[in-house]
């Protein structure tokens, strides 16, 4: 299957579950519902390796999903939904229709999508601060993504849409071996 064509079932399968969510008035639990989800996909190996799996049966798939969803008390959507995309075998795709629902949504809410990066870790207060001076300069709601990175020795990236902003140290040094090489 093309990256084109998976791109394209990807996008209907979250945009009819962004759907159902809102005719059922329930987007904002499941939105978050699947906030929970993501973070388990990125966080727990076992769970990564078994919605990608192929060789597990799709009965012990549900008996899994289902598992998941009695303990976490999904939303009866958001369980059949996962049923679905076992039974339809997608559920390898899941992580993505995830992320590709939760894109839709800030979509909605008019909200552009930034990431910070810093290379100290920044209080709360200072990534307000950054977050509000960022939608007062795109005129928009900006919803940030933000990370620790020691790596960069100083300074900030930060990135919205194609526009990067990249002041840190580690950045400031390449340049300047770049310019010695050039030499």
């Amino acid at each position: 299957m093309s990256n084109n064509s998976s791109a394209s079932f990807i996008n209907r399968y979250s945009q009819a579950l962004y759907e159902l969510s809102v005719e059922d008035n329930c987007l904002e639990k499941i939105e978050k519902e699947i906030l929970s989800i993501i973070k388990l996909i990125s966080e727990n190996k076992d769970f990564n390796d078994l919605i990608k799996d192929p060789t597990i049966k799709e009965k012990e798939l549900l008996k899994v999903i289902n598992i998941i969803s009695d303990k976490f008390n999904f939303n009866l959507l958001l369980t059949k939904f996962l049923n679905f995309l076992i039974l339809k075998r997608r559920l390898f795709y899941l992580e993505n229709i995830l992320k590709d629902f939760i894109l839709i949504c800030s979509k909605k809410r008019g909200e552009i999508s930034a990431k910070l990066l810093s290379a100290k870790n920044l209080s709360e207060d200072e990534i307000k601060k950054i977050k509000n001076e960022l939608s007062e300069n795109f005129g928009s709601k900006i919803k940030l993504n933000y990370k620790f990175d020691p790596s960069l020795i100083g300074g900030l990236i930060i990135q919205v849409g194609s526009v990067m902003i990249d002041t840190s140290i580690k950045n400031k040094l390449h340049q300047i071996e770049n310019k010695m090489v050039e030499a």
